[in-house]
């Protein structure tokens, strides 16, 4: 089984064969200008939210001016949320007196992973459409809903409501968990997911290959 963390999707739709690798390119460069564009249209950022639960972290945005979203559920208590300048730095705030230990405003160029992604997801959505998609070799954890997927016509829908839709890694984790995966290889520089990964299923075997 594979799975990836945002961007990292389409290196494990590639990796388990649901895509050549010269599609992969070009849906990862398409995404990149429709995300740029989306970026300059309207002022947006992230933050990270570590030492709360999820319900705490989805209340205060539900309940904040504008609009801002939980987009990364990382590990238990460490989520990101994506949203306006305004109400992401009202949402730090209103978490920290709720009893966050950290609540810091990411360096990032936009809300990704927020509805404010919405004209690159309908930019990509032609892009994706227009990609060939094979069954893969094993299923694919998809970030959009943390389940396994062999489907072509369901991984490009998935793919497509990725960039407006939060990131569940945590949950796409436990799921491959649950379904029997004890060994873990992260492939790509660094070992951020190694870690996160020892956080939610600290039986695990993990590795990595750069």
């Amino acid at each position: 089984m594979v799975a990836g963390h945002s961007l990292g999707e389409f290196s494990a739709l590639v990796a388990a064969g649901a895509m050549s690798f010269e599609d992969g390119l070009k849906l990862v460069s398409a995404r990149a200008m429709a995300m740029q564009k989306a970026c300059e249209i309207a002022p947006s950022t992230m933050a990270a939210v570590i030492g709360t639960d999820d319900s705490t972290v989805e209340k205060i945005c539900a309940e904040a001016p504008g609009t801002v979203v939980p987009a990364n559920y990382n590990c238990t208590g460490q989520l990101v949320i994506s949203g306006e300048i305004e109400s992401v730095k009202w949402s730090c705030e209103k978490l920290k007196e709720a009893g966050a230990k950290r609540a810091l405003v990411l360096q990032v160029g936009g809300a990704f992973h927020s509805p404010l992604m919405e004209p690159a997801r309908e930019e990509l959505a032609a892009a994706i459409e227009n990609t060939t998609f094979s069954m893969p070799l094993c299923p694919i954890y998809q970030n959009t809903d943390a389940l396994p997927h062999t489907n072509p016509a369901e991984i490009k829908a998935n793919l497509i409501k990725q960039l407006t839709a939060p990131v569940k890694w945590r949950q796409s984790v436990e799921k491959m968990w649950e379904d029997g995966a004890r060994e873990f290889v992260e492939l790509g520089p660094g070992s951020v997911l190694q870690g996160l990964i020892k956080k939610i299923a600290p039986e695990s075997i993990t590795g990595g290959y750069q």
